[in-house]
């Protein structure tokens, strides 16, 4: 029998915006031990894809890693992959940005390490059928995509250890299915199941085993380092495959060899599809908790097999309709990409656009970076300094468009200071608030929500599963022992700045804090009247309620420098005594607030737990600000400027 082609690929990536000591940990605790391990023991050839954050960082912190890295791709020892440069899932982008990203990392390969990569790593695993086309484009001949893609669309498990061939508009591609067993047995489970795997395929005729995962989990991930390194694992890992590379079973392979010299199985059209994990976290809370009690009642054993192929979730697109904060900031990208095509594409404007569409801060799971405001604030800030560039010398202006895709329209106001939204679905809440000086949007606050994980964790019993067969957990393992003593607050309404109610005079504090109230009024969910008027260097935009609503009348005038200033009037009459006017600001960074009359003012952090692979965490994502002024005093104005 001739060997089995094994392919060892690994996923290197560290988001744009992350902090230099996350990266520095990493190069220590997992990159370069890694890469040592790999050569020294003559582990080779291995695939592997550096993303473009990552080889920013290591091109100024980390030459020495890439010098010997460059040796082995040199000599063939490893196969570099292409991506989008800064790491953007391809299926959120216009096509334009899609073949861009993909030209970027090409020539950064080309440019650092002297090769010309052809197969590419597909981010997160989101792949759309008309991205073969984008991707051929690009100049990719091969991507890896899971098995399940192939397995939802028909496809036997025993069909999935060659390549297969795809098209889109003309375009031809090939395609890798990823063995989603090797990715849970590797490293997690003892070399020798890994082996034995292998053996299995082997003498089931297959000529070709695909493992292409993050190289995080080799020692970043919780108790990875101590499991792979410490323990022995790796050295064991390399020594079991090893012998049986010595005894031509198995032989290390490129997936450019591989698809030269393993046979295509065929065609293959493969829907919309991410990993298993990935369509269950992109579904809305009720939905979610019945995929996982679904997948309960059917048992680990049945899921497995081939039914299990046909239980699925949503797809990545779904987070964009789950998280609104996520899809402002989507939309706002590439909006500015069209208007970066439209204005010659600067250098500077496109780059900053391109850092902006790096993934992780647009999704949630165990993964995913959104409930992390230094990610969410790296998005913001590349999006301000490319809108300063390209409204560079333009005058005050506005319009009303559907800015966020949901059917309803939107004021959008800018000038070269600012950048800002106002949404008369939302009772005209300032959904966005930038100013380029700060690279600051002000508005860059998550709702706390209802998550299926917390209703989960609540559930949960005491204890977690024990691991006492000689593995250690994965972050999925983790991901099933969460739990919770008590449920985290929901928002009763999404934050925003100046969400407008009226709230009754016995409410305190902690239980408004708490989200533990009802008010006696809310505009935040009634859409209102809008009317734009174009002053001399300033736009003011007058939000009323439609008829049978209470009346409430808000100003808000923004001025070309940035300086803001909102005013309410509303009729006193129907309110009780002690009843307040309470707007509501939800911020992400420091404002300062000059109200007439003076106003009382509730404060409170805005905090989320939510689950991350160290387990749940509880993140400041900015505070809120509440301006309260008496319902008898029918009028209140405030001036908005940045804090220290």
């Amino acid at each position: 029998m001739t060997p089995i082609r094994f392919v060892f690929g690994l996923h290197l990536h560290q988001p744009v915006g992350n902090f230099d000591h996350v990266f520095e940990q990493h190069l220590e605790d997992v990159y370069r031990p890694l890469l040592e391990h790999l050569a020294d023991r003559e582990f080779l050839p291995v695939v592997l894809h550096l993303s473009g954050p990552l080889l920013e960082w290591l091109e100024e912190h980390g030459s020495t890693y890439l010098d010997r890295l460059g040796r082995l791709v040199s000599d063939g020892k490893v196969e570099l992959l292409l991506s989008g440069f800064y790491e953007p899932v391809l299926a959120s982008l216009l096509r334009a940005d899609r073949v861009e990203q993909i030209h970027w990392m090409r020539d950064a390969i080309r440019r650092r390490f002297g090769v010309d990569a052809r197969g590419l790593w597909l981010t997160e695993r989101v792949w759309e059928p008309e991205l073969a086309a984008d991707l051929a484009d690009g100049g990719v001949r091969y991507v890896l995509v899971d098995d399940r893609h192939f397995l939802v669309t028909g496809f036997s498990s025993d069909q999935l250890h060659a390549p297969f061939w795809t098209d889109s508009d003309g375009r031809r591609l090939a395609l890798f299915p990823i063995d989603e067993r090797l990715r849970y047995l590797i490293p997690f489970r003892p070399p020798e199941e890994s082996a034995e795997y292998l053996r299995e395929l082997r003498g089931a005729g297959h000529g070709l085993a695909v493992l292409a995962d993050d190289g995080e989990k080799f020692g970043g991930w919780p108790g990875t380092k101590d499991w792979v390194y410490q323990q022995g694992w790796l050295d064991r890992f390399t020594a079991t495959i090893g012998d049986l590379v010595a005894r031509g079973e198995v032989r290390l392979s490129r997936l450019d060899d591989a698809l030269t010299e393993v046979p295509s199985n065929g065609l293959a059209y493969l829907p919309t599809a991410s990993y298993r994990e990935m369509e269950g976290w992109s579904l809305p809370p009720d939905s979610a908790l019945r995929l996982t009690r679904l997948e309960r009642e059917l048992g680990e054993g049945r899921l497995a097999g081939p039914d299990g192929a046909l239980v699925r979730g949503a797809h990545w697109r779904n987070f964009l309709v789950k998280y609104p904060e996520s899809n402002r900031m989507q939309k706002k990208m590439q909006a500015l990409s069209s208007l970066c095509r439209r204005k010659g594409n600067p250098e500077g404007a496109r780059r900053a656009i391109g850092r902006a569409q790096c993934n992780d801060a647009y999704w949630h799971g165990v993964f995913g970076g959104l409930y992390l405001p230094h990610l969410r604030d790296a998005i913001w800030r590349n999006l301000a300094q490319a809108e300063a560039e390209l409204r560079r010398g333009k005058a005050l202006g506005w319009e009303m468009a559907d800015y966020d895709g949901d059917g309803h329209e939107e004021v959008l106001i800018h000038s070269p200071a600012f950048s800002a939204v106002v949404s008369p679905r939302r009772g005209g809440a300032l959904e966005e608030f930038t100013l380029f000086r700060s690279g600051i949007n002000y508005a860059n606050i998550l709702t706390r929500r209802r998550e299926a994980y917390h209703d989960l964790a609540l559930e949960r019993e005491a204890e977690s599963a024990g691991h006492g067969d000689g593995g250690t957990q994965s972050i999925h393992d983790i991901e099933q022992g969460l739990r919770l003593a008590s449920r985290p607050p929901v928002d009763i309404h999404e934050r925003a700045l100046f969400v407008d109610r009226m709230l009754p005079g016995s409410l305190i504090l902690d239980r408004y804090a708490g989200a533990e109230y009802w008010p006696t009024v809310s505009w935040a969910g009634e859409r209102v009247g809008v009317e734009v008027v174009r002053r001399r260097d300033a736009v003011e935009v007058v939000c009323r309620p439609l008829a049978g609503r209470a009346e409430m009348v808000k100003r808000y005038r923004f001025e070309s420098s940035g300086l803001l200033r909102v005013s309410y009037t509303w009729d006193p009459a129907p309110w009780a005594p002690d009843d307040w006017f309470a707007p509501e600001i939800s911020i992400a960074s420091p404002l300062n607030f000059e109200c007439s009359p003076a106003a009382e003012i509730w404060r409170f952090p805005i905090e989320t737990v939510a689950k991350s692979e160290r387990g749940f965490d509880r993140t400041r994502q900015g505070e809120s600000v509440t301006l309260r002024w008496p319902a008898a005093a029918g009028r209140a104005a405030v001036e908005v400027t940045p804090g220290i």
